[in-house]
């Protein structure tokens, strides 16, 4: 009976060349390649709940997560191949021809094989980052051999080739930094007080809570960007914290929902798009007295109680943030280099 499955186990399942490959070596194979993939399926599961819990280094445990896997498959699937009987100097020809036909029939595959270890190793975009692309916006949950998910502030995974990331425009709000500053739009009426509404919408700013405290580099400001047509456009610049930069959408409804609070409470104007008619001139009369002649005259305004109305005050200028920040010394240590080598 023994010798019976020696014989089996030595028996010549396939020739090629010089080559003899047994039952015996291929059964050996397939165990070594199997007990491979369960070892790098346990070493990466193990190394990634050791990334979850770790709260520093993960960029680093991630790049470790990805080599083992891949380390322990490719020495498994060599041992498995010189288990069978095949000699792998001798397969330099076999494996020249299966480069051709890689290249050949497989190329994007391999492309986007190559991009995503490039994207392990460079690490300008890494696991955890917030990135926006052209078609996507979200948090890198996984870098793949083939595509990186993306995960969306609305739990919408989106898989985009490993190549896009790399030829591609790519907008990393998380790269080697806290925060970033945050620009929110909005707009008052003509007329309204310039250094009031400044004061108001900076008191709400720095009231949410996830706005940083201020420093000298990082400044909650307002500015006047803008005359519209029916008003005066601002923008509230703020450093939020790093957790409100990765969910814009929700930071911008948030800042601006409590500037039209603060607006709203100060008696401040919104702008909204309207068309005003004025009478130039009516048998030589202009204004309300045009509008009398007609029979259109506003209710309870006379001629006397226009002359006696008061001037409106005019609106104080108040501080303005744009010149302070374009007067502060740049914290950029490169132009801090240029400008200390001027001085000398």
């Amino acid at each position: 009976m023994v010798n019976e499955l020696t014989e089996l186990q030595d028996a010549a399942v396939l020739r090629l060349g010089g080559i003899s490959l047994t039952l015996g070596g291929l059964l050996t194979a397939a165990f070594i390649i199997v007990v491979a993939g369960a070892l790098s399926w346990a070493a990466t599961r193990g190394i990634r709940r050791l990334r979850h819990k770790a709260t520093r280094s993960t960029q680093a445990l991630y790049l470790l997560e990805k080599m083992t896997g891949y380390g322990i498959l490719i020495a498994g699937l060599f041992m498995g191949l010189s288990a069978a009987g095949l000699n792998v100097s001798s397969l330099a020809v076999f494996a020249g021809a299966i480069g051709i036909g890689l290249g050949l029939g497989l190329q994007g595959v391999v492309k986007e094989f190559v991009s995503g270890l490039f994207l392990i190793f460079d690490r300008m975009v890494s696991v955890g980052d917030y990135v926006e692309l052209d078609d996507a916006r979200g948090a890198i949950v996984e870098i793949g051999p083939r595509a990186t998910r993306i995960r969306t502030n609305d739990n919408i995974n989106i898989i985009v080739p490993n190549s896009s990331l790399i030829e591609g425009t790519v907008t990393n709000w998380t790269l080697k930094g806290d925060t970033r500053r945050i620009h929110v739009p909005f707009s008052v009426a003509y007329g309204a007080n310039r250094s009031e509404v400044r004061d108001v919408v900076l008191k709400a700013a720095r009231a949410i809570p996830f706005t940083l405290p201020e420093t000298d580099d990082r400044k909650c400001q307002v500015w006047l960007v803008g005359f519209g047509e029916s008003g005066l456009d601002f923008e509230l610049l703020v450093w939020p914290t790093q957790d409100a930069v990765k969910r814009p959408a929700a930071m911008h409804a948030a800042y601006t929902w409590a500037i039209a609070d603060a607006l709203d409470e100060a008696g401040i104007e919104i702008p909204f798009p309207q068309t005003d008619l004025r009478i130039r001139s009516v048998f030589g009369h202009e204004g309300d007295d045009a509008l009398e002649i007609l029979g259109r005259a506003p209710k309870g305004r006379s001629r006397k109680a226009t002359s006696d109305a008061p001037e409106p005050k005019a609106a104080t200028s108040g501080s303005n943030d744009a010149v302070e920040d374009l007067l502060r010394p740049s914290s950029d240590p490169i132009e801090k280099e240029r400008l200390s080598g001027e001085d000398r």
